[in-house]
């Protein structure tokens, strides 16, 4: 027998021998008796060795750092003076008889717990993740991690939904990222596609009859790295339900969302959730997943502005404004080399900037303007003494994501946001539609364009169905789309879904695909309907942004066992790696580098 204790669940209340497993945590040799704290999953337990009691204490003598050993022993309590109040087993510690040396350790390449010690190199840690796993952070994270998706499942079986697996190996669609490819053997010429979502297989599980669905489902997509979103992998709590509108499926999970935020120990800034259009929010905030934790919002100046005679302000299609309280004590090196950067970053060619001190504005562009001018801003914006107010001036997007861009600097500085606090929203009627330029990139501008573009999930239904999609403008049609977002982060996107074939036809016509194509690529789906198909909605929401959110990660591979980097390479197992020639051989592969 291994161990009939684990290290962090003894007390005074054990009686008799006990045996222990774990790692040699610290060893201290006080004068021939050795104290060791010894750890595993559930916490740190102090063995006392002493030379008269166990028969090989040679092998004592010999631990080293992380060592795996078998220890058996008796649980005695420690007297007032020695007891660790530190430890939750810091009352007792394990008289030891016997040892056994389960593994020996190499030196570590890293500390693995010394806290001074955690800012290595991210590609070193990656590549010894196996021993980074030990540290108590990421191991909580990790286990915090299981946990919630028991919350997760638990819920979602006492509201009658069925979980069920759909495919890995499926078809490639055109589903917004790229795909990742597998070749087939039987079939030589021929590739599977692995899954950017089950999109398409729940919503055949709707019309299978299935009317509530779910699965922590994993998505591939070849995509590039960001610190929300995983190179190559990642998991969602894939959903679908049918007979539901979007405002009755906002009221079915959002209790899942109150339960993980308690279950983590915070706060919901607003209940119900607000539910906020598309349009209000970027303009509002600057951004379609804002962090509303704190109340910073952008106004529209325009109207304002056409009235200066400041030509960058009077000649641009829109002007926008954002008062920051107590932001006059942003420097001026500050604001030229941080917040004038993330809002070009953002598109901006610039960034205009006022400070409100001693009851007037100040600042390098107040000279443009006349005193009954800033006396007409000054009672737009009513701006608190020692307020920096900043403009962004340019077309609808840019107006409203540069100052968006800047808003969250903003708070980062002057410490806004409330870690223990979550501030959930719907995000609702999302454009069904985008510009897409000559040069393939997507906008929003308007202009020459050689078509357009699915602005969200090309399955979504529009609102306002078929004659939405004959008689509007396309960039003034929405769809029934939503967005769930919290604390600046995007959780989940979903929709009511085109269950239509002739609403669907017309969608991807304007789109640019012609029925043939439609056909080719989701004649499977055209097929289904045809033979029935309820109304049906459902979501996604990003299992890893979840646990980033709730335990206050600001970096999505803190929250993964084995993640990529941020070159989608993961360094302990060396992929993507070479094969050789003759696997591509029998998949009829030849490279051409």
């Amino acid at each position: 027998m291994y161990r009939t204790h684990t290290c962090g669940e003894l007390t005074a209340k054990n009686k008799g021998e006990v045996t222990l497993s774990g790692w040699v945590h610290k060893r201290r040799d006080l004068g021939g008796v050795i104290f060791v704290d010894l750890r595993d999953r559930y916490g740190i337990t102090q063995v006392v060795f002493h030379p008269d009691k166990v028969s090989n204490f040679s092998v004592v003598e010999g631990l080293k750092y992380e060592y795996i050993i078998k220890v058996t022993g008796k649980v005695v309590k420690r007297g007032k003076k020695s007891m660790n109040k530190e430890l939750p087993t810091g009352e007792i510690e394990v008289m030891a008889k016997e040892i056994e040396v389960l593994s020996q350790a190499k030196p570590m390449p890293f500390e693995i717990f010394d806290a001074h010690k955690q800012e290595e190199d991210e590609d070193l840690r990656l590549k010894y993740r196996f021993l980074e796993i030990r540290r108590e952070k990421l191991k909580n994270t990790l286990l915090f991690r299981a946990r919630m998706l028991k919350v997760i499942r638990d819920f979602m079986d006492s509201h009658n939904f069925v979980e069920l697996a759909t495919p890995i190996l499926t078809v490639s669609s055109p589903e917004g990222a790229r795909d990742f490819l597998v070749p087939s053997r039987l079939h030589p010429g021929k590739f599977y596609a692995l899954p950017q979502a089950p999109q398409q297989y729940k919503q055949l599980l709707m019309v299978g009859g299935m009317d509530r669905y779910y699965q922590i489902a994993p998505c591939m997509r070849d995509e590039d790295p960001r610190a929300d979103r995983s190179p190559g992998e990642f998991y969602q709590l894939d959903t679908e339900t049918s007979f539901l509108t979007s405002d009755e499926f906002f009221e079915l999970m959002e209790p899942l969302f109150v339960e993980l935020t308690e279950f983590a120990g915070k706060k919901i800034k607003e209940q119900p959730f607000p539910r906020v259009p598309y349009k209000e929010i970027m303009e509002t905030y600057g951004s379609d997943r804002p962090d509303l934790r704190y109340d910073l919002k952008i106004k529209d100046a325009s109207e304002w502005a056409k009235q200066t005679g400041f030509k960058v302000f009077n000649e641009a299609k829109f002007v926008r404004a954002l008062t920051i309280p107590d932001g006059a004590k942003f420097t001026r090196k500050e604001i030229d080399d941080e917040f004038t950067d993330v809002a070009k970053r953002a598109h901006a060619k610039g960034l205009a900037w006022m400070k409100f001190v001693e009851g007037k504005f100040d600042g390098t562009i107040v000279k443009f303007f006349s005193e009954q001018e800033l006396k007409s801003l000054q009672g737009l914006l009513s701006p608190e003494e020692g307020s920096i107010v900043f403009f962004s001036a340019g077309d609808w997007s840019v107006s409203c994501t540069s100052l968006g861009a800047v808003r969250s600097l903003a708070a980062k500085k002057l410490n806004l946001a409330d870690k223990d606090l979550i501030a959930w929203a719907w995000v609702v009627d999302f454009p069904m539609y985008e510009k897409r330029e000559e040069n393939g990139e997507i906008s929003t501008k308007g202009g020459p364009a050689s078509g357009w573009d699915f602005g969200h999930n090309p399955f979504s239904m529009p609102k306002g169905g078929k004659e939405a999609l004959d008689g509007k403008d396309p960039l003034e049609i929405l769809a029934d789309q939503y967005d769930i977002i919290a604390n600046g982060l995007e959780i989940s996107s979903g929709a009511v879904r085109n269950k239509d074939p002739e609403i669907m036809y017309k969608a991807f016509k304007i789109a640019g695909y012609d029925k043939k194509a439609v056909d080719a690529k989701f004649g499977h789906m055209i097929k289904a309907f045809e033979y029935g198909a309820p109304p049906h909605c459902g979501f996604a929401p990003g299992i890893e942004r979840l646990v980033m959110l709730l335990t206050n990660e600001d970096n999505i591979r803190n929250v993964v066992p084995f993640p990529k980097n941020q070159k989608a390479e993961e360094p302990m197992m060396g992929s993507p790696s070479d094969v050789s020639i003759e696997q591509l051989k029998e998949l009829s592969i030849k490279l051409d580098l």
